[in-house]
C-alpha cells in the first residue's frame, strides 16, 4: 500500500524544470506572388546549433532559389528559404525527416488567394500532402491534438490543477473549482487570440508560477480554514484568467490558419480541457485508491507532493524573473 502512496507522489511531482512553452517544430510555406514562395521554419533545440538544422523537403515542382539562411534564436534555430514553384502545388508533399519519438511539427501552407491549411507531421507520418482546399475537420483535429499535448506537457498548468485538487475536499467542490478554472482561462484565451486583451509573456509566466507557490503555501496551512479553502472556485477563476494568457501565448507562437480561426481556437481549447480532465481523473482515482487501501499514507503523500510542487514552482518564479 505504501508503494501506491509513493506512486501518487511521483505522479504529482515528476515534471521537467521548464514549463508552459509548447515548442513544436513549426513550418510556414507561404506564396507571396504567383509561383513565388517563402519557406520559414523553426527547429527547437536543447542547445542552439545551426549545424544540425533540418531542412524540410518541398514539393517536386518546386526548387530553392539559393541556399537556406539560418539564424539562432532562444532555444531554437530559425531557417528561411526562397522557393519557386512551377504550377499548382496541390497534390505535392512536404516532408520533414528526422522526427523521432513523440516529436511533431506543425506545417502551415498558405497559397495565394486561398485559405491557409495546417498539417501535423509526426515520426510515423513525416510528410503531408498539400490539398486544394483544407477541410474544417482537418484543422479541428490538428488543433485538438495540439491543445491536448500542450496541457499534458505544460507542467506549470498541470501543477496548478493538481495543487487545486489536493486543496479541495469533496466531489461537488472539485467540480465547481475545475469548472471555474476552465471558464476563466477560456475567456482569456479567446480575448487574447481575437485581440481584445494582452499581456507581456514573461511576466505572465512568472505570475503563473507564483500562483502555484500560493496554492502550495495554502496546502501547508492545515491548522485553520483559510478563505482559499472556503471559496476555492473563486481562487480557481481568478488564477484561471491568468493561466489563459499562458495558453494564448502558446497558441500565438503556433499561429492560427487564416479562414479557420474559430475552428482552430475551439479545437485548441477543447483539447486543453480534454487533457485537463485526464489529469483530474488520474489524480482523483489515485488519491481515492490510497485513501481506501492505506488511509494513513494519504497525509504523508499529500505533504510530500505539496513541498515538491512548491519548491518546483518557486524555482520557476526565480528563473522566469532573472533567467
Amino acid at each position: 500500500m505504501r508503494w501506491l502512496a509513493a506512486l501518487l507522489v511521483m505522479l504529482l511531482t515528476a515534471g521537467p524544470a521548464a514549463a508552459d512553452e509548447i515548442r513544436p517544430f513549426s513550418i510556414d510555406f507561404t506564396e507571396r506572388a504567383p509561383g513565388e514562395w517563402t519557406l520559414d521554419w523553426k527547429q527547437p533545440l536543447t542547445s542552439p546549433d545551426a549545424s544540425v538544422l533540418a531542412v524540410p523537403q518541398i514539393p517536386g515542382n518546386c526548387r530553392f532559389r539559393g541556399d537556406p539562411v539560418t539564424r539562432s534564436a532562444a532555444m531554437a534555430v530559425i531557417g528561411h528559404a526562397e522557393v519557386t514553384c512551377d504550377g499548382d502545388v496541390s497534390g505535392g508533399t512536404i516532408t520533414l525527416a528526422g522526427l523521432a519519438g513523440n516529436a511533431d511539427a506543425l506545417l502551415m501552407v498558405a497559397p495565394l488567394g486561398r485559405p491557409a491549411q495546417t498539417h501535423r507531421l509526426t515520426a510515423s507520418q513525416p510528410q503531408a500532402v498539400i490539398v486544394a482546399r483544407a477541410s474544417t475537420w482537418q484543422v479541428f483535429a490538428d488543433y485538438f491534438k495540439i491543445g491536448t499535448e500542450h496541457i499534458l506537457m505544460g507542467w506549470d498548468h498541470l501543477l496548478f490543477v493538481i495543487a487545486l485538487l489536493l486543496l479541495v475536499q469533496g466531489g461537488w467542490a472539485v467540480v465547481k473549482a475545475a469548472t471555474a478554472f476552465t471558464l476563466a482561462h477560456s475567456i482569456t484565451l479567446v480575448a487574447v487570440t481575437l485581440g481584445y486583451a494582452g499581456l507581456p509573456q514573461r511576466p505572465v509566466e512568472a505570475l503563473i508560477a507564483l500562483s502555484i507557490v500560493f496554492l502550495a503555501v495554502e496546502l501547508t496551512r492545515t491548522d485553520h480554514e483559510t478563505w482559499t479553502r472556503r471559496w476555492p472556485w473563486l481562487v480557481a477563476f481568478g488564477f484561471g484568467l491568468l493561466h489563459g494568457f499562458g495558453f494564448a501565448g502558446a497558441l500565438r507562437e503556433i499561429g492560427l490558419p487564416e479562414g479557420e480561426v474559430p475552428a482552430a481556437l475551439l479545437a485548441f481549447n477543447l483539447g486543453v480541457e480534454a487533457g485537463q480532465l485526464l489529469v483530474i481523473a488520474a489524480v482523483l482515482t489515485l488519491r481515492a485508491a490510497v485513501r481506501r487501501l492505506e488511509s494513513k499514507a494519504e497525509a504523508p503523500a499529500v505533504k510530500a507532493a505539496t513541498y515538491a510542487i512548491g519548491i518546483t514552482a518557486a524555482y520557476w518564479v526565480v528563473d522566469r524573473l532573472v533567467g
